[in-house]
């Protein structure tokens, strides 16, 4: 049965930004999806941790190849390296203001970040028959260049969205219409 994931970032929960209307949306339309509540803070957000929720996803066989993951700032990276670590495919993924090993935006998100980040980015593309990038030009987390250098790496394609921000509550996005045609 075809479901969704929708995979919060570094320092975020289930119900922010445009996660609850995404989950709201996907169900009225009579959609399985699964919004997990990843551990966050400086000694509990890490690969390792993440990884632990993931896997039991996985062994409940809820994560296979009908599964659309969306994924939001550290989360496409993150669900990059789960997926190909892992050897598991999947249906789609939706990469919203995704980077890897970019550095600098504080000491906190370095510290919580940093365990995500790996080399073999583009591996990915044998685990997802499609993959779906949003970014934008003025995220105040991560450059330009990080988002697009990210984008281009994964990406079977590629939306750009001028002047959205991080693509999140703080850049006005309670809701996020754009991501629906692509789902």
């Amino acid at each position: 049965m075809e479901n969704y994931f929708i995979i919060h970032g570094s320092f975020g929960n289930p119900y922010s930004n445009w996660f609850s209307w995404l989950h709201d949306f996907l169900e009225s339309e009579g959609k399985a999806v699964y919004v997990p509540d990843f551990p966050i803070g400086t000694e509990y957000q890490n690969y390792e941790n993440w990884s632990k929720l993931l896997k039991y996803y996985c062994e409940l066989g809820l994560i296979n190849e009908n599964t659309t993951i969306i994924a939001h700032s550290i989360a496409p990276v993150f669900v990059s390296k789960f997926l190909v670590l892992n050897k598991i495919k999947v249906k789609k993924l939706i990469f919203v203001c995704g980077f890897n090993n970019y550095f600098g935006i504080n000491d906190e998100y370095d510290t919580v970040n940093g365990s995500m980040y790996f080399e073999e980015l583009q591996d990915v593309k044998i685990y997802a028959n499609e993959i779906i990038c949003f970014y934008s030009d003025n995220d105040p987390y991560v450059k330009y260049d990080a988002e697009k250098e990210f984008a281009d790496r994964v990406a079977t394609e590629k939306v750009f969205i001028p002047k959205a921000g991080h693509i999140n509550k703080e850049s006005g996005f309670d809701t996020f219409e754009d991501i629906v045609s692509y789902l």
